[in-house]
């Protein structure tokens, strides 16, 4: 009866202004030079008497021309000084806002993490965004509507300012400002943020979420949803126990507080779901979502870039559950919102911020070409500049995009890479956008899926070369390992013409394969996350690491030279 009520009466009056805000949004696409140019005039009049406002004459800019000549592009080194005295508690130096809720912290892929302010507008850009992606993927997708969401959220008070400002992940705060109608339908609430042991995390997740018949699975990163479904399979015969018996296994490391604000969520006994649940061990010998979740679920997550290989391992966890990309999010701001399934492009969000981009090959110019989001051409590549309503301003993210189309008269982007990650010891100007792309069709090709893997640079006096680092339990032999390494050289060649050039003239080697212990990974992953102060769901392992001495700080069980 509950749930009948949730559906047929409070789910259609919640609708009703979200319905609203996408017909907003889909008539603003006609008009994207218009809406674009308006909302720039509105971020600057609302923060030009801000310190930052006056020291770059807000007041004086007129147009998009005078835009582009007062402020130069920057990354965020250029705002962190007004980004400090935000932190220490002056606000008016960078935001007219009255109220900062907190301090949305960069995943930690970079060498240091950043701080980026959630203003109020911050927060209903951030909302209705996901409004507007989750209304769009109901439409599409009817049978998932209103049935519970799995949705791993981070700790939105890892720490705190010397001013009392929280930092952490955005996730967390707009979880715990859910409407209690709504945080019905979440199987994993607000306060799992707090746990920091990835293998208890998981755990307790699938704990909360295996009784229930799940309409939408939600993470970002692939890999995360990867890692839940093995977890769960790893741990069925706890699961299924805790399940049975109404309790929480205590071998994972739960805080006190969070294991209290769950108790009441897992202490009812499911006798009839366990049931369920060992048929399908004795049926299949495995515990995956593809068996004790609908078939008709959708899962949300990135699909575009250099998580694209993690989507081979789906069938095998998922089945044939369809994906929708969840867009171009990052702690700065929501950057596109997809409109279909089975592709990373999406819909430039032109409501949120204001857009500038610089083509790809011109981004080392002195003096780029700088085109608005009304005039990008089908097909190019471009690096996107961001200007926000939390005070960043032409903001360089070294995000690589693609223009794929058009919807209506608005670009549709599609995330290629971060623009700044790139090799070159030679001149071969490798990116991981290339190795990505490279290694999806190789894996493809070879039928062969990888837990995860790593390109790097390995340095030698006579003949620099490529190393891909792989874990061995990854490969079956010898041979494989020659083909894997053998296909991706000829396959970067392909789509490199400067890397190929530097192998014909051996100024490189042939690409080596650097076989590394099984769970090698992992462990690495874990360390560059503790030392950078990352976050588990945003966490991008990378595809490519351009620091020439990385193979001295792994273990090289072999290398494997497939010269030919």
């Amino acid at each position: 009866m509950w749930h009948w009520f949730i559906r047929k009466v409070l789910g259609k009056i919640a609708a009703i202004p979200v319905r609203r805000r996408l017909r907003a949004f889909d008539e603003a696409t006609h008009r994207p030079q218009e809406v674009q140019e308006a909302l720039l005039r509105r971020f600057l009049a609302h923060h030009a008497a801000t310190g930052f406002g006056k020291e770059h004459h807000f007041s004086k800019i007129a147009n998009v021309a005078d835009f582009r000549r007062q402020l130069p592009v920057a990354p965020y080194e250029y705002f962190e000084p007004y980004i400090q005295r935000v932190m220490k508690g002056d606000t008016s130096a960078l935001l007219a806002d009255p109220r900062i809720h907190m301090f949305a912290l960069t995943s930690g892929t970079t060498a240091t993490r950043k701080f980026i302010p959630v203003t109020q507008q911050y927060l209903a850009d951030y909302k209705r965004g996901w409004n507007i992606w989750g209304l769009k993927a109901y439409r599409d997708h009817a049978p998932v509507r209103f049935r519970p969401i799995v949705q791993l959220s981070g700790d939105w008070q890892e720490f705190h300012t010397e001013a009392g400002i929280p930092c952490g992940a955005v996730t967390g705060l707009t979880a715990t400002m859910q409407l209690r109608i709504i945080r019905w339908l979440y199987c994993v609430p607000a306060c799992v943020g707090k746990v920091k042991d990835p293998a208890a995390k998981y755990y307790l997740a699938l704990r909360l979420s295996l009784p229930r018949k799940v309409g939408l699975i939600i993470a970002a990163n692939p890999s995360t949803l990867i890692s839940l479904a093995k977890a769960g399979d790893q741990h069925k015969e706890e699961l299924l126990r805790d399940i049975r018996d109404g309790t929480l296994s205590d071998r994972f490391d739960i805080p006190g507080a969070v294991r209290d604000a769950v108790a009441g969520r897992i202490r009812t006994k499911r006798p009839e779901r366990v049931q369920f649940l060992e048929d399908i061990v004795r049926r299949t010998g495995t515990l995956y979502p593809k068996d004790y979740w609908p078939t008709d679920c959708l899962i949300g997550n990135w699909t575009g870039g250099s998580v694209a290989a993690y989507l081979r391992h789906y069938p095998k966890y998922y089945g044939d559950t369809p994906v929708r990309d969840v867009g171009l999010i990052a702690s700065e701001g929501r950057m596109t919102i997809p409109w279909a399934d089975a592709t990373p492009s999406g819909v430039l969000d032109i409501t949120t911020n204001y857009y500038e981009f610089i083509p790809e090959e011109e981004v080392s110019s002195p003096q780029p070409t700088v085109l608005g989001a009304h005039e990008l051409r089908e097909g190019r590549n471009y690096y996107i500049l961001l200007t926000t309503s939390s005070g960043l301003y032409r903001y360089h993210i070294y995000d690589v995009v693609r223009c794929t189309g058009f919807h209506n008269q608005t670009p549709l982007v599609e995330f290629l890479s971060k623009g700044a990650l790139f090799s070159n010891l030679t001149g071969e100007k490798i990116s991981e956008y290339h190795v990505s792309g490279a290694m999806t069709d190789v894996l493809r090709e070879l039928d062969l899926n990888l837990t995860a893997y790593s390109l790097a640079p390995c340095w030698d006096d006579e003949q620099p070369y490529y190393g891909l680092f792989v874990e061995r339990g990854d490969l079956n032999g010898g041979e494989q390992s020659r083909q894997l390494a053998q296909a991706l050289d000829q396959r970067l060649c392909a789509v490199n013409i400067e890397y190929a050039a530097k192998r014909d003239s051996r100024r490189l080697g042939p690409l080596r394969l650097e076989i590394i212990p099984t769970g090698a990974w992992h462990v690495w992953d874990r360390q560059r996350l503790a030392s950078t102060g990352g976050t588990l769901e945003q966490y991008k392992h990378p595809g490519l690491i351009a620091d020439p001495k990385f193979r001295e700080t792994m273990h090289v069980e072999e290398e494997v030279n497939p010269v030919y």
